[in-house]
């Protein structure tokens, strides 16, 4: 469970990473675009990924677009880079795992 906690880390810093990067150049970003520059060009490039379910990659994609979406209705600061042990968490399907606990979504509230 560790490592998908430390795959989706990745992830989420990968795309705000690119988020930024797309930001600068002129270019309106967005979450379908990042999953599918992903999907497409950099998870190829890291075969250790292919062990990890990638639930873990689309759900990490799916939090930062919930981030920008708070920043910019003026609900939360801009996104940060996730850093090691400081809460490391994932979420895969209806369940987050928080410090390697299970605890589960209740998406209809």
């Amino acid at each position: 469970m560790a490592q998908h906690a430390g795959y989706s880390r990745w992830c989420y810093n990968w795309g705000l990473s690119l988020w930024n990067a797309a930001y600068v150049d002129g270019y309106k970003p967005n979450v379908r675009k990042l999953r599918e520059v992903f999907t497409n060009h950099t998870k190829p490039l890291y075969p250790w990924m292919k062990n990890l379910s990638s639930r873990v990659y689309q759900y990490a994609f799916i939090n930062l677009g919930e981030a920008f979406k708070r920043f910019f209705q003026g609900l939360g600061k801009y996104p940060k880079f996730k850093k090691k042990g400081s809460s490391d968490s994932f979420t895969i399907d209806n369940y987050r795992i928080i410090d390697l606990k299970l605890s589960c979504l209740d998406y209809n509230t």
